[in-house]
């Protein structure tokens, strides 16, 4: 097939492609990720391009008017037939995220104290071997000679992979036959053989999410943590959510494939950056632990994940074995076991295990409720006695996905805002401190919150008709302007509109019926929770008093509030420490009941009773209802 060169500006890179190839493939293929919500298919309009010169077939697009009249196309429709310059704008790129490394907020009790509760005990153990040297007489194999050893000095049997095998000769004479042997705790596999006294050992610990990927480093003899990185999941490009990237998978011939590539192109980087910066060669890092959602951990394994997405919603395994690194792809000891987080259900995942285990929910009397927020609201209820789990599908608003100007949390998206409830003048906290190029979950609930408290909205989330040129009616309904084009990154006026303010009413309304589906499926009242455990990155940043005002968390006093951060790699990191603590999770999944939400009308019922701010009972949240009852008289 023909070729043609692509150029991107303002980056000046060039690369080939067939002819009929989509800009956002050339893009991905000139690692220029771009924005896809869609997993493209045309329905997002996240990826606008400009083609500045070039022969290009444009196909179905899904582009508001005002792009298309500035010369905007989708790069996922747009056809490359021949040589073509493109220009990507800012605002179409999938820049670094602000990803979760460390604690930002207050932290629930005890959860830093989680490792103490279990013995340092990793699922990687190193044993010093005093081999005897072999003689005319005393002739055995060298594997024999070493397995013998093991089974005189530690009481253990062994196997040996063939490539270990390989360079076993060389390796026992070249340490005097003195060696540090390394095992699987559970098992026979050998994973290394080293001269004694010169092995390091270290262990990774992965939360893979659907968003962003974040890697732990630490030293398996000590504890200690050496490092950790994190960025974005290459896999967005097929998707924000795990539908989009289920059908993408299904659906395309090679399209479960490049979802394996793109997770594992994600994770090695992150991998290889991380032992350079702490000079650690792969061959020392000689176990992991994956915690992910359900979904997340078929695409990585390459298992068909189709029939998570159709009813009765079965994922292939709940429990996954242990694979070894170059079985699952990653870029460590081509031996070392990798243990995957077991899951509950299609949509309670392991990570959402990794969490129960790290917050300790499980062993405490205190009734907890624990929350996770993104595409999906995975929430767990219990405490040592039960746990009930469900996921509602809250959809990827708070991701900033199906919002007009929504963008995930990274540098230029607004996290904070105020409204004068007077002039009705903006003031906004952008990531970064630069200028604004759009809203960030955490934006979104304070802009919802804020709204309302100014008079701009009401219940409904319906636009008030108040004396301001920031709101304004378009062909495509009203919408409130937060920052002018001139004060923008992307040189356009950064809004957000009644539709978006409908997307997210409908999105904090699944989150609380969720929660009410739980409470009710156990007959308990919303004051009989104890504690209220919010999790992620989106919840790190979460305003709490602003997600109660527009009802998405229930109204209880904020001390019975915590931020827990990223409680699945913290999770994972317990597994990789203690085998105790992996055992524990192996039960925590088995124990948790899973609530179906789809079969029966209680999250129905529930869901539409939470379409208004905060709630059509408002005796639910006496603190916002008597906020509203003080404005009404004031009024």
């Amino acid at each position: 097939m023909n070729q043609f060169t692509v150029t991107f500006q303002p980056d000046n890179i060039q690369v080939q492609v067939t002819a009929g190839s989509s800009v956002m493939d050339a893009a991905q293929k000139a690692g220029l990720p771009l924005k896809s919500t869609c997993g493209g298919v045309g329905t997002c309009g996240r990826c606008a391009i400009k083609v500045l010169q070039g022969e290009v077939q444009v196909e179905g697009s899904h582009l508001p008017l005002r792009l298309k009249e500035q010369g905007y196309t989708l790069a996922c429709q747009t056809l490359i037939q021949g040589d073509a310059i493109i220009e990507i704008p800012a605002s179409s790129r999938l820049s670094k995220h602000q990803i979760l490394l460390q604690d930002k907020g207050r932290l629930a009790d005890g959860l830093t104290d989680s490792l103490a509760s279990y013995p340092l005990e990793p699922c990687c153990e190193t044993i010093t071997l005093s081999l005897s040297e072999p003689t005319l007489t005393e002739n055995a194999s060298d594997a024999s000679r070493l397995l013998a050893a093991l089974r005189k000095e530690q009481g253990r049997e062994g196997e040996l992979n063939l490539t270990l095998l390989r360079d076993l000769p060389a390796t026992l004479r070249q340490a005097g036959w003195q060696v540090d042997v390394t095992l699987a705790r559970e098992g026979r596999d050998i994973i290394r053989v080293t001269p004694a006294g010169s092995t390091r050992s270290f262990g990774l610990a992965i939360d893979l999410g659907t968003t962003t990927v974040a890697v732990s480093l630490l030293d398996l003899k000590t504890g200690r943590q050496i490092a950790r990185n994190g960025g974005y999941n290459r896999q967005a490009a097929y998707g924000d959510d795990v539908i989009s990237r289920i059908i993408h998978a299904t659906s395309d011939d090679n399209g479960q494939e490049e979802l394996r590539h793109a997770a594992l192109a994600t994770i090695n980087e992150l991998i290889v950056t991380m032992l350079a910066g702490a000079g650690i060669e792969a061959q020392e890092v000689i176990t992991a632990v994956v915690a992910g959602n359900t979904t997340m951990i078929h695409l990585l394994l390459g298992v068909n994940p189709k029939y998570i997405r159709l009813q009765p919603y079965i994922p292939a395994a709940a429990e996954w074995p242990p694979v070894t690194a170059i079985e699952a792809g990653l870029a460590i000891n081509p031996l070392a076991p990798v243990r995957l987080f077991p899951a509950v259900a299609s949509y309670v995942g392991g990570d959402i295990v990794a969490g129960a285990l790290f917050t300790g929910i499980a062993r405490k009397e205190e009734l907890a409720l624990f929350i996770d927020i993104g595409t999906n609201g995975e929430m767990v209820l219990g405490n040592n006695d039960w746990l009930i789990s469900c996921a509602c599908s809250a959809g990827p608003a708070f991701e900033g996905s199906g919002i007009t100007c929504g963008m995930r949390a990274m540098n230029g998206a607004i996290e904070g805002l105020t409204i004068d409830p007077e002039t009705y003048e903006v003031e906004l906290a952008v990531i970064g401190g630069g200028r604004p190029a759009g809203l960030c979950g955490s934006g979104l609930i304070d802009c919802l919150a804020k709204l309302k408290r100014a008079g701009i909205i009401d219940r409904t989330g319906s636009f008030q008709e108040v004396a301001t040129p920031r709101l304004r009616h378009t062909d495509e309904g009203a919408e409130f302007i937060l920052a002018w084009a001139a004060e923008s990154i992307t040189g356009r006026d950064i809004i957000i509109s009644e539709a978006d303010i409908k997307n997210l009413i409908r999105s904090k309304g699944a989150v609380f019926a969720g929660i009410q589906s739980l409470l009710k499926t156990v007959a308990l009242e919303i004051e009989a929770i104890d504690k209220i455990i919010i999790a992620g990155g989106f919840g790190n940043y979460l305003n709490i008093p602003n997600a109660v005002e527009i009802g998405l968390l229930p109204d209880l006093p904020a001390a019975k509030y915590a931020f827990a951060g990223n409680t699945s790699l913290k999770g994972a990191e317990l597994a990789l420490l203690s085998w105790t603590a992996w055992q524990e999770a192996l039960e925590l999944a088995r124990k948790m009941t899973y609530l179906e939400l789809s079969a029966g009308n209680l999250f129905m019922e529930e869901f539409v009773s939470a379409l208004f701010l905060p709630h059509t009972q408002l005796e639910l949240f006496p603190s916002v209802a008597n906020v509203t009852d003080m404005d009404r008289r004031e009024g």
